[in-house]
């Protein structure tokens, strides 16, 4: 599906907090041009791992790359590469939506002009051109996360995390992200890295990675994980393998 790269290297991740264990020995992969799923529970590692990708932590244990370029010894290329969309809404609500972008531009040291057409078109491909003028605060939940989207497209990358997305949003405007997102992935080649405990939210042809609790359960098509558990689908197989790693919700 493309490069000699994967899109993204988890290699034997490890992270705490003081005495507890965050995440434990995590390894994956996401291919450039695929929707990969971090499925897991609140409080299954997923927004420590994101925090770890794009080096708000530490990586003390393990190795991370974007294809190819190791965040810590590379940050600088590995980082251009990757676009984050994360759970907190971090629009400035006081600006336009186009201001908020044009801040981002600057931030990576794009030109005024060219941040102008760069932000036209994610905004079309995201649907909001009609709200380019509109401030921040004006805008609906789904929009919002519309215009981080934009935001986080902006300076091109090849890879896109998004860290529960959905959250609070209602069932519309959660399959338009979902609609939107997916999109991406087919039209420009994109990886993406989607994490969500939103079971509903994944294609059995999607790539899964099953965290809980620090650990990875398993791993690889949704079709196939519910195949290796005896189980009908995903939400199944998910339930199944979760009570047998001592199940509980968090």
């Amino acid at each position: 599906m493309g490069g000699p790269h994967p899109a993204l290297e988890v290699l034997g991740v490890s992270y705490s907090y003081g005495n507890r264990k965050a995440l434990e020995n995590i390894s994956f992969e996401v291919e450039p041009g695929s929707f990969s799923v971090l499925l897991g529970l609140n409080g299954a590692g997923k927004s420590t791992l994101y925090c770890l990708i794009t080096r708000l932590y530490a990586t003390r244990f393990g190795k991370i790359r974007i294809f190819g370029f190791d965040v810590n010894r590379s940050p600088g290329e590995a980082l251009r590469r990757l676009g984050a969309v994360f759970q907190a809404r971090t629009l400035d609500l006081d600006l336009t939506v186009v201001q908020n972008l044009s801040y981002h531009a600057a931030l990576h040291g794009i030109p005024a002009r060219e941040a102008r057409l760069r932000a036209d078109l994610v905004l079309e491909q995201v649907g909001l051109s009609a709200s380019r003028n509109a401030k921040a605060r004006t805008l609906s939940g789904g929009q919002m996360r519309r215009a981080e989207i934009a935001r986080a497209l902006l300076h091109r990358p090849r890879l896109l995390l998004l860290d529960e997305a959905t959250a609070g949003l209602d069932i519309k405007a959660r399959a338009g992200i979902l609609k939107h997102v997916r999109g991406l992935v087919k039209q420009s080649a994109i990886g993406v890295l989607w994490a969500t405990h939103l079971i509903d939210e994944i294609e059995a042809g999607d790539d899964v990675v099953l965290l809980h609790r620090g650990r990875i359960l398993d791993k690889g098509k949704a079709s196939a994980i519910a195949e290796r558990a005896d189980a009908a689908d995903i939400h199944a197989a998910f339930e199944k393998l979760t009570a047998v790693d001592g199940g509980g919700r968090q």
